[in-house]
C-alpha cells in the first residue's frame, strides 16, 4: 500500500489521516552540528518552528555536558523559552537517559521527557556507558519519576534498524527490547533509525512486530535519518503501518556524535510537503517552514540538506483543488 493516492490524482478517494510531526532540530539537529548556536538563537529556532505549526518540540537534552557539549545550556534554554509569550500551545520535550535527567528536566520546566534505550549493547555502551539491559532496568524508575512530576513520557529505541558497530539488529532482539520498554507503560514508543539504514520493508516489518509486542494502548512514533536517502520512503511505510507521529528536523540537520557517519534527519519542510500532497494532515505551514529553514542556514553559517527550501513549494496545488496550509 502506498501513502499516496493513485498516480496523477492527488487526494482522489484518500481517507483523511493526521500525523503529528515532532520537531527535533533544537536537540538532535544541533547536538552534532559544527556551529554552536547561542542559547538565544536556539530559542528563536524553537519559536520559529512553533510559529510554523509544530506543537511538540524536542528542545534540548538533560545529559552530561561533557558527553554532549552543545546541550550544556539546557536549563538556561528552557528558562528563556518559559519567559516567552508565544509558546503556550507547545509541549517542550527534554531528552533523558536516566532518573537524574528526569529530575533536571522536571525542575527546568519541560512538558515531556524522552527516555532513550539503545537496541545494541556496543552502541549503548558508547552512547550511554551501559548495556541495553542496564538501561532497560532503569526504565520503570525513569517513567515513574516522570509521571510523579506530571510529565508526559516517551521511550525511544535507538539503533532499532541497525547498529554502527554490530551491524544488523535482529528483529527478535528489537521485539524483546520493545516488550520490556512497553511494560514500563510510557505514553509512546519511538523506533529510531539512528544511522539511516532502514528501507520500507524493514519499517513495515518492525512497526508491525512492535505494535503486536506493546499492544494498542501505546502510541508508536518513528525517527528516520536520511543517511542513505531512504528517509522519505520510510515515512510512507511508517504511516501506512499505523505510526501516528514522526520526528523531523528543520533543514534536515542532525546526526549522532556517538555513531560514525550518522548524518542528518529527514527535513521537516520536506516531510510536510510529502504528507500534505498525500492528504495526510499535519497542521504545518510550508511557507513558514521554508522561510525558517533559510534563516537556520544563515544562522549556522553553512548550507542545510533539506530540499524544499531550495526548490520551493509546488504552486499548482491550489489550482488542482487542494487546500494550502495557512502561512
Amino acid at each position: 500500500m502506498s501513502l499516496s493516492p493513485a498516480a496523477g490524482q492527488p487526494g482522489a478517494g484518500a481517507p483523511a489521516r493526521a500525523v503529528t510531526v515532532v520537531e527535533v532540530s533544537p536537540r538532535d539537529g544541533l547536538q552534532n552540528d559544527p556551529s554552536d548556536l547561542p542559547t538565544a538563537a536556539k530559542a528563536e529556532l524553537i519559536a520559529r518552528t512553533a510559529a510554523a505549526g509544530l506543537r511538540r518540540i524536542e528542545a534540548t537534552s538533560f545529559v552530561s555536558p561533557k558527553a554532549v557539549p552543545r546541550m550544556a545550556d539546557a536549563e538556561d534554554l528552557v528558562a528563556q523559552l518559559r519567559r516567552r509569550g508565544d509558546l503556550e500551545a507547545v509541549s517542550l520535550i527534554g531528552l533523558v537517559v536516566n532518573q537524574r535527567g528526569v529530575t533536571r528536566a522536571a525542575a527546568a520546566g519541560v512538558d515531556e521527557v524522552n527516555a532513550v534505550v539503545i537496541a545494541s549493547d556496543t552502541f549503548s555502551l558508547r552512547n550511554q556507558g551501559e548495556t541495553t539491559a542496564a538501561s532497560l532496568a532503569q526504565l520503570e524508575d525513569v517513567v515513574g519519576a516522570a509521571r510523579a512530576a506530571g510529565l508526559g513520557v516517551s521511550i525511544t529505541i535507538g539503533a532499532a534498524f541497525g547498529c554502527p558497530f554490530e551491524g544488523e539488529v535482529p528483529l527478535s532482539r528489537l521485539v524483546d527490547v520493545a516488550g520490556i520498554a512497553g511494560r514500563a507503560d510510557p505514553d509512546e514508543i519511538t523506533l529510531a533509525d539512528t544511522i539511516g539504514v532502514a528501507v520500507p520493508a524493514d519499517v513495515t516489518a518492525r512497526v508491525t512486530a512492535i505494535r503486536a509486542a506493546v499492544g494498542p494502548s501505546t502510541s508508536l512514533r518513528a525517527h528516520f535519518h536520511n543517511t542513505r536517502n531512504t528517509g522519505m520512503a520510510n515515512v510512507i511505510a511508517a504511516v501506512d503501518a499505523g505510526v501516528t507521529a514522526l520526528d523531523a528536523s528543520l533543514g534536515g540537520i542532525g546526526g549522532c556524535p556517538f555513531a560514525p557517519a550518522a548524518t542528518g534527519n529527514i527535513a521537516t519542510e520536506d516531510l510536510a510537503y510529502l504528507l500534505g500532497r498525500s492528504d495526510v494532515t499535519t497542521g504545518l505551514s510550508l511557507t513558514r517552514l521554508i522561510a525558517s529553514a533559510a534563516w537556520l542556514s544563515e544562522a549556522l553559517g553553512h548550507p542545510i540538506p533539506g530540499m524544499l527550501s531550495k526548490a520551493g513549494d509546488f504552486p499548482q496545488r491550489q489550482a488542482r483543488g487542494r487546500s494550502r496550509a495557512p502561512g
